[in-house]
């Protein structure tokens, strides 16, 4: 079962008909046309004048076309580590907007410095003041007044592609702006390889000079509040998820259990307050809570009511263009800004 603000969340992302979706596609579309004609008045402005460069400091953007729940937190976090491994020095600068994020990344790579900031630009400057050589743009796609040296776009298998931009459907910008990018990585949690790779040889017609891979935000583990392993659930589940994509959160737990699995959903990053603890315990009953990394940063403090909890953890499997992709991080290597 499912609360049916994810399940419309769920319809408007993959493109799903119906007449709910219809008349609000007719009645967006003019909306969406302006703000199409705005983004591409801005896109050829950038296009012309470029983004400004950070003196001594080089740029990785792992950014997407669409709103949230590609995977860029997790992504960002391994291009990091990548480049950890290389011996450079880099920083993540993010827009700070979930400090959910914000705690992961800090759990994943404790010694990486982070800043947040709307101004990534500022932001740049001062994560190479205090020492990083590069810094990975957390969500960076659009943010084109800084300029970058590899451009990351991810895709979600999960979406429809092409899709309709805002505010019919949640592209934040047209499909052709994939010619921008140095790499295209189709992500995917719920939706098949098969999925995957038909949407690499969509992107492969519009941009055929990008580089493509495959990443599986696959499921591997099962932690409590505190970050300790537990045992998967074994019974009847409900699934708490403040999260973009709460939908395919639920399917990854009924895919993983025998029992039934309900959902309950907040809006993404939805800071967790004692009333919504109340709520979710009297919807648990007798049920195990499972929720997600990013969820359960943020539920941490309510441990001791909320009894026992189960966290899903996922983590970055490369299925096909990872040595592509770390090809081109090792050019970073001994450049200068």
């Amino acid at each position: 079962m499912i609360f049916h603000d994810a399940k419309l969340l769920h319809r408007w992302r993959v493109g799903e008909g119906g007449m709910l979706s219809g008349a609000l596609t007719v009645l967006g579309y003019p909306i969406a046309s302006i703000y199409s004609a705005l983004m591409a008045i801005r896109n050829s402005h950038y296009d012309r004048v470029g983004g400004q460069k950070v003196p001594g400091v080089r740029v990785v953007s792992v950014g997407n076309l669409v709103i949230g729940g590609t995977g860029k937190t997790p992504i960002s976090a391994w291009v990091a580590r990548a480049l950890e491994a290389r011996d450079l020095r880099p920083a993540i600068v993010s827009r700070g907007y979930g400090r959910d994020e914000l705690i992961l990344h800090k759990k994943w790579n404790p010694d990486t410095p982070i800043v947040a900031s709307s101004d990534r630009l500022e932001a740049a400057r001062l994560a190479g003041l205090d020492g990083a050589d590069v810094v990975v743009l957390d969500d960076g796609f659009q943010h084109r007044r800084i300029a970058r040296d590899f451009d990351v776009v991810l895709l979600s298998a999960e979406d429809a592609f092409p899709g309709y931009v805002l505010p019919t459907g949640p592209y934040r910008e047209s499909v052709r702006s994939l010619k921008r990018a140095d790499a295209v990585l189709v992500t995917r949690r719920t939706a098949s390889r098969r999925v995957a790779e038909r949407v690499i040889a969509q992107v492969k017609a519009i941009a055929p000079e990008v580089q493509t891979g495959i990443i599986h935000l696959a499921p591997v583990a099962w932690q409590d509040l505190r970050g300790s392993p537990v045992t998967p659930p074994d019974r009847n589940v409900l699934a708490i998820a403040a999260v973009a994509r709460p939908t395919e959160f639920s399917q990854s737990i009924s895919n993983m259990v025998n029992g039934t699995v309900e959902l309950m959903s907040f809006p993404d990053h939805h800071d967790y307050r004692v009333d919504d603890i109340t709520k979710i315990l009297r919807v648990a009953c007798e049920r195990t809570i499972a929720v997600t990394e990013k969820d359960a940063v943020k539920l941490a403090q309510y441990d001791d009511i909320l009894g026992e909890v189960r966290v899903l953890v996922e983590r970055v499997r490369w299925e096909s263009g990872r040595q592509e992709i770390e090809g081109e991080l090792d050019k970073l290597v001994g450049t200068t800004a």
